[in-house]
This record gives C-alpha cells, structure tokens and sequence, in this order.
C-alpha cells in the first residue's frame, strides 16, 4: 500500500495487488500512521491561518480542553489533556499573552488557579470545532448505519489502547 498526501491535504491510497486482504494487518498499519500523520498535519495548516495563524494545533487543544463553559482548574485541564501542571502551565502562558485564555484565582480556595476563554478564545474554540465537525460529516455521510455502529465500536477499541498505554506509561 503506498499512500501521498495529495494537493489540497487528502489522503491518496494506492493498493499493491498483494495487499487485497490477505494482509490486512499492513494495510490497517499503514492506514492508520497516515491517518495520524494527515489529522495533525492538515489540522494544523487549517485551522491555524488568517487571524488564527499565530496559534498553533496545541493551543486550540488547549483551547478546546477549557472549553467555553464556566473556568476550569488547571489540574482538571491538565488531566484532560493528558499532560502536567507544569507543561500546561506554558501553554496558557502563551494564550494569556495572545489574548484567548484568562486567568483568576478560586473565590473558594486562593491556591486555585482558574482558566477560561476570553471572547477571543471562545471564536477561536468554535473556529476549531467547525473544523472537527466537518470533518466527521465528511466521513459519516458516506456511512451507511450498520457502518457508522462499525466504524464506532472500531475508533472506541483504538481509543481503549491508547488509553490503556497512556495508563502503563
């Protein structure tokens, strides 16, 4: 299987003869570091022009990670990300500086440190989920039902693994 990010970001795949099932395994591999590969290369390049174009795929992570609700403490944050304090901690330096994240000590407990989005950020936060949502109408309407329920339980297993070595790490 041979697969090129073609212009304008999509993935071409190009299947050998060989590869017609009997290795799924390969093909699945190769498939999936593609797919990898595309969604942060082509996530980048998408939602980071015009007046997002100083932030990076990370921030809008972050970004997403606050969300638009009330502000959140940085350790719930962190966890969410799968990250530390500490590395979070950078991050939200560089949005606070940019104007997408605000700061504010807890009312309940000064040790507290509070996050959440500014206006700025939260059209930044909804610039990223156009992003996402169009993404996955693209790959649902080509689904029939049964294939949508299949395509679920696949991407749930895949999640389970990551998750389970992000636990062992």
């Amino acid at each position: 299987m041979y697969y090129n990010t073609g212009q304008g970001g999509s993935l071409h795949i190009w299947l050998k003869e060989e590869d017609d099932g009997v290795n799924i395994n390969r093909t699945l591999n190769d498939l999936l570091v593609g797919l990898f590969h595309n969604i942060m290369t082509i996530e980048e390049q998408s939602i980071c022009t015009g007046e997002y174009r100083n932030m990076t795929a990370n921030d809008m992570h972050v970004i997403e990670a606050i969300g638009k609700g009330t502000p959140g403490n940085m350790t719930a944050v962190a966890r969410t990300l799968g990250v530390t304090t500490g590395t979070l901690t950078i991050s939200v330096n560089s949005l606070v500086k940019k104007g997408y994240v605000q700061r504010a000590r807890s009312e309940e407990d000064r040790r507290v440190v509070l996050v959440s989005l500014t206006a700025k950020g939260k059209k930044a936060f909804e610039h990223h989920e156009k992003f996402h949502q169009e993404m996955i109408r693209h790959v649902v309407e080509m689904l029939d039902e049964e294939e949508k329920l299949v395509l679920e339980k696949s991407l749930e297993g895949l999640n389970r693994f990551f998750r389970e070595r992000q636990q062992n790490v």
